[in-house]
């Protein structure tokens, strides 16, 4: 009997892919994200890990060195996601400062637990 792998996880680790690792992507949906306009400097790294606390979602906010911020989010629930990124881009203290938003979806990393700040 054989298990199949998602193939994100296959992506992520190779065709040795730990099955734990994998069992714990299985459904899991990943967005990378990078904001432009005045986005550091202004609280946006705070802010966005505080809403975090509000759904559903686990991942990262950074500067970069370009002045934009970079989020990576995921969550086994794409609507939760989607929400989370909606209320920060649209709805959130946040909001005015971001010009543009760069959205991708990416393949869930198996390392990320809970929302930090990285530096």
């Amino acid at each position: 009997l054989t298990t199949r792998q998602p193939r994100d996880c296959l992506e992520e680790f190779g065709p040795l892919a730990p099955r734990a690792a994998c069992a714990s992507l299985a459904g899991m949906v990943a967005k990378q994200v990078y904001y432009s306009g005045r986005v550091q400097g202004v609280g946006f790294r705070y802010a966005t890990k505080q809403l975090a606390t509000g759904f559903e979602v686990t991942g990262w906010v950074k500067n970069l060195p370009d002045g934009r911020v970079e989020l990576l989010a995921m969550s086994q629930d794409a609507e939760e996601l989607d929400a989370f990124l909606t209320e920060l881009q649209e709805n959130s203290g946040l909001a005015s400062h971001i010009k543009e938003a760069e959205v991708r979806a990416v393949p869930p990393p198996a390392d990320i637990t809970g929302f930090t700040i990285q530096r």
